[in-house]
């Protein structure tokens, strides 16, 4: 069986990041206090499902502006699929995006807990390569065990993943 729901670290998902970054910008420029890579693919060697999430932070106060302005570029608002202060958006224009790489938005106030356990993760697993290797290594495991099963692949990594935001955050 092969796997194909993760792959390993990719070096070019930065700049994936950094092309979907750009063209955020130039509908948010001034709208928004920055652009984050999070998740596993903004985390050099980590294996990851190849698609990019990124936390658009804005002032609080600001979603309705930031909501029209990502209407703008072809996105739609999905609600916060369930996760307080981390609005989750996609685009309707299947054309538009094919074009693009594959990419999870999500707008969070300054102030969003949310926001802060995506960069305590990020954060502590680029400065810890050996618990990116771990990771990595269940996530491949899990990925073949459960033959790409999404679902049970993300509920047998719930723990570990808790464990390492516990010690970033002991850390911060």
């Amino acid at each position: 069986m092969s796997v194909t729901l993760v792959e390993r670290y990719n070096p070019e998902w930065p700049q994936w990041f950094l092309e979907l970054k750009s063209r955020f910008e130039t509908t948010l420029t001034g709208q928004v206090l920055r652009i984050e890579h999070v998740g596993s693919t903004s985390v050099p060697g980590m294996t990851a499902k190849p698609i990019i999430a990124i936390d658009i932070v804005y002032e609080d106060g600001q979603f309705d502006q930031i909501r029209a302005r990502l209407e703008e570029l072809g996105y739609f608002h999905q609600g916060n699929i369930g996760i307080t202060d981390r609005d989750a958006f996609d685009i309707s224009d299947l054309d538009i995006k094919a074009k693009l790489k594959a990419h999870h938005p999500y707008a969070c106030p300054e102030s969003s807990e949310e926001l802060r356990r995506h960069l305590d993760f990020r954060d502590f697993l680029r400065r810890s390569p050996e618990h990116v290797e771990q990771l990595s290594n269940l996530k491949w495991k899990l990925a073949m065990e459960f033959d790409n099963d999404r679902q049970a692949y993300m509920d047998g990594k719930v723990e570990l993943c808790k464990e390492i935001l516990q010690k970033a955050r002991m850390i911060t």
